[in-house]
């Protein structure tokens, strides 16, 4: 890991617009649609593959289809959004890659190469400029939204993300540095998107989580150790086996890496792991939290100051889902039920950790971590 000085120390206006949110424009921009017809040219072409059955997926961004071949496993194949810039889709690549040198054990998807050789194709398109074309290996399983949910589980999860780390430490990549919108370094440019929520008690709420990261987190970002991060480590992008639901068999999604402080990666986790509905208060999130990181640190250990920062991380997480997401709706209304299906579970979240003292939190990690 490397210890680096964050672009997120760097003096910012007092109030932010969506102009200054790093990946405003992909993250606003328009589907970029790819026809049944123009993916089965592609797999033909460039992958050699022929009498097959191919269904589109759902997307954020990209084209995803699934490929089930006459003969052999299931795979999936992924068109980027003419937006994306290709050397942040090459991040994905060589992260891909190197888990498979590195770490084959890790329930990751993995990149079928081309009829002469290479893990990803650079392509022209009619419109809207070059898209990166990728085939990936299909991950089987139950999708972790879909799974009982238990404690032996969100252990697991913890567990597995701690060994994920571990293998990516080593990583660099050009594209690490570069802005991305789910950054936790920097959070505080979400505070302009909060025009978007009409309750003055949510918006009161969420300011608070980001006057506690700007006043003890973000000083302190540059004395944390740094590494690639997969940074989406939510339910939606986990399996589960669907006959031992408490096991992960998959980690899909690398689409948000980005170079940052390795807690972000478990603040980014741990903010899916509290109860759905907030109970059991400030006393029950923070068992959550902490019982999260010991899992962790167990695997690989966590630094005093990662202990002490984790929870105003958390909230801070908290405040950008329902910050971006937001503004996101507010953008594309007939998007809106998808954009905002996590934004009620996470005002809960964020509403158990608000009366949260610092000092208690960082007791607690402290004692779960020795």
């Amino acid at each position: 890991m490397n210890t680096l000085t964050p672009p997120s120390t760097l003096e910012r206006p007092a109030h932010d617009s969506a102009a200054l949110l790093p990946g405003a424009a992909l993250l606003s921009a328009p589907p970029a649609p790819v026809s049944l017809d123009e993916a089965r040219g592609l797999l033909s072409q460039h992958y050699g593959l022929h009498g097959f059955e191919l269904q589109a997926l759902s997307g954020e961004r990209d084209a995803n289809f699934l490929v089930r071949p006459a003969q052999g496993p299931a795979c999936m194949l992924k068109i980027s959004h003419p937006q994306e810039s290709a050397l942040v889709a090459d991040f994905q690549t060589q992260v891909l890659l190197h888990l498979a040198r590195q770490a084959p054990e890790l329930p990751v998807q993995r990149l079928l190469p081309t009829q002469s050789g290479q893990p990803s194709l650079s392509l022209p398109w009619p419109e809207g400029g070059p898209r990166v074309v990728r085939l990936f290996s299909y991950l089987e399983g139950l999708p972790m939204p879909q799974a009982p949910r238990s404690e032996a589980q969100r252990l697991n999860v913890a567990r597995l993300l701690a060994r994920l780390d571990h293998a990516l430490a080593d990583f660099s990549h050009p594209a690490g540095e570069q802005a991305l919108p789910w950054d936790i370094q920097r959070a505080d440019l979400v505070r302009g998107l909060l025009v978007h929520v009409s309750d003055p008690a949510r918006q009161a709420l969420a300011h608070r989580a980001l006057d506690g990261f700007v006043e003890r987190v973000l000083p302190r970002l540059g004395a944390l150790p740094r590494q690639a991060i997969h940074n989406d480590f939510n339910l939606y992008n986990l399996l589960v086996d669907a006959q031992h639901s408490d096991q992960v068999s998959g980690i899909l999604d690398f689409g948000d890496l980005v170079m940052a402080p390795r807690v972000n990666e478990l603040a980014v986790a741990a903010s899916y792991q509290l109860d759905e509905r907030g109970e059991g208060g400030a006393a029950g999130a923070l068992a959550a939290i902490a019982g999260f990181a010991a899992a962790y640190h167990g695997e690989w250990p966590l630094q005093a100051l990662e202990l002490q920062l984790l929870t105003d991380l958390v909230r801070a997480r908290l405040v950008m889902v329902v910050a971006i997401s937001g503004w996101r709706a507010a953008r594309q209304p007939d998007n809106a039920p998808y954009l905002l299906r996590n934004n009620a579970i996470s005002w809960a979240r964020l509403q158990a950790l608000d009366t949260l003292p610092p000092e208690q939190a960082t007791s607690a990690l402290r004692a779960a971590c020795p």
